[in-house]
């Protein structure tokens, strides 16, 4: 699994996961997330395009840092999460916690940010 991360306005990281996202892998993410969040990035856009797969540590580590931005005054917005992840998202119901929209721009306007990174 590898994760990139990319800052967008004040308090936004756009972090980008690409590789199989489960037992073994969800505690880097859950690591970086809250890394993130401690930095000031209250706003965490996940990029889940290039996630094959997720079990329920990844399942577990999307809700963690949900709370933790939520703590913060910030959100979690998912985007463009591949089509068996959205149905894991769909059956589990975190697609009904966490907003999932196809799109950087789109999760950008969904928290009132604009688009350009810093």
């Amino acid at each position: 699994m590898s994760i990139d991360v990319t800052l967008y306005g004040k308090g936004i990281a756009l972090v980008t996961v690409a590789g199989e996202l489960d037992v073994e892998t969800a505690p880097e993410l859950r690591n970086r997330l809250a890394d993130q969040i401690r930095g000031g990035h209250r706003h965490l856009l996940l990029d889940l395009s290039a996630v094959p797969f997720m079990d329920s540590s990844g399942i577990n580590a999307l809700l963690k840092a949900h709370d933790e931005t939520g703590r913060a005054g910030g959100s979690v917005c998912l985007v463009s999460p591949a089509p068996v992840v959205r149905r894991v998202l769909d059956l589990t119901g975190v697609s009904l916690t966490i907003a999932s929209l196809d799109g950087v721009e789109a999760a950008l306007a969904h928290i009132g940010e604009g688009t350009a990174p810093h």
